[in-house]
């Protein structure tokens, strides 16, 4: 059966990809409302943007009025949202705007989705959804052992990570005070095509492609759990339409590794997919940094409910999707070089002076 599905944050890396599953694999219909801040590319969303079943609104989560108007017009029968600000690095410069999108924006959609969702008729109040999609890094660091899950305690470490917990706390709070239906997720790190060039990953790609430096924070020895973007795009469907109501799920990609590991091995990759006659190996690229403020040193989910639950496992490993994670951003120089000439330019950012 046909949804109408309302995604904040839609042009976003996460967000885009969720939205291009949903067009090319399910009958489903989707509204996309996004600010387009620096991370929101409308450009991820072209490959499916001429699809009748989609369609998409300027608009920002904080703003009450437009929001509600939204909902009122378009009448949808879930909410995936994702829209926030999520780059530590950016939140150790300015927090407030993380406070304002994540916090406030988040309590604007819930007091909206909770106006429009108590006036639906019994079925479809029973049938409403309003998933809230987090990330581990509430859960605050692991030690060298260890594994993140639904009842992990909350110990956020720096502005973004608090301003989710913030977040996952409220959709919480709406749902066991005034029983508005939520289903909430936290991943692990996401990688993958349309990557904001910000983040380590597709930084690093880039980077080694041009033949500069490979800034590698500390000595390189966090650890994160890495998950294909388009796997976590299948879980949050599968969550969203077949979760408990009032539940949480974890979705990681089962691919711990080393900051250095991560680098490393996109070095080899460059290496043989596009060979530099300047540049014997891409490793001798690679400079140690001060480290970021505060920086976790190891996140590591364990997903075993979402599979037990609905079924779903990664596809891919960590070396399939960083294959395919290089070589389409080698195959889409024009999607990352407007980029990289304009709103972001590659520069250091969450240095505490």
């Amino acid at each position: 059966m046909s949804k109408r599905i309302l995604v904040t944050g839609g042009a976003g890396f996460i967000g885009s990809a969720v939205v291009r599953h949903i067009i090319r694999e399910t009958p489903h219909q989707v509204l996309v409302v996004d600010k387009l801040t620096y991370a929101g590319n409308l450009d991820s969303l072209a490959p499916v943007s001429n699809d009748p079943r989609y369609a998409f609104v300027r608009a920002d989560i904080t703003d009450a009025p437009r929001i509600c108007e939204l909902f009122e017009s378009y009448q949808p029968d879930a909410v995936m949202h994702l829209a926030a600000e999520s780059h530590v690095d950016r939140s150790i410069d300015g927090p407030a705007e993380f406070i304002q999108t994540n916090v406030v924006g988040t309590f604007t959609l819930l007091q909206a989705a909770f106006g429009f969702w108590r006036e639906l008729s019994e079925t479809r109040k029973r049938d409403f959804r309003f998933h809230h999609i987090s990330t581990d890094e509430v859960f605050g660091s692991l030690g060298e052992e260890g594994l993140f899950c639904e009842t992990t305690a909350y110990d956020p470490r720096s502005p973004y990570s608090a301003t989710k917990a913030a977040s996952d706390h409220l959709v919480r709070a709406w749902h066991h005070t005034y029983g508005l239906p939520v289903v909430l997720t936290n991943c692990s790190n996401n990688y993958g095509p349309y990557h904001f060039p910000e983040k380590l990953i597709p930084r690093m790609i880039i980077n080694a492609f041009e033949g500069i430096e490979l800034p590698v924070y500390g000595k390189g020895a966090n650890v994160r759990d890495w998950l294909y973007v388009d796997d976590h795009a299948r879980a949050l469907l599968a969550v969203v339409t077949e979760g408990t109501v009032g539940e949480t799920y974890c979705i990681g990609g089962r691919n711990e590794r080393t900051n250095l590991d991560v680098v490393e091995t996109i070095c080899a990759l460059m290496d043989e997919l596009a060979p530099n006659a300047t540049i014997v190996t891409r490793k001798a690229l690679i400079t140690f940094v001060a480290d970021r403020p505060g920086h976790d040193l190891r996140y590591a989910i364990d997903a075993s409910k979402i599979t037990t639950e609905l079924g779903w496992e990664p596809r891919e490993t960590f070396e399939s999707g960083l294959r395919k994670t290089v070589e389409w951003y080698l195959v889409n120089r024009t999607w990352w070089e407007r980029i990289r000439n304009g709103v972001y330019r590659g520069e250091r950012l969450g240095v505490v002076a």
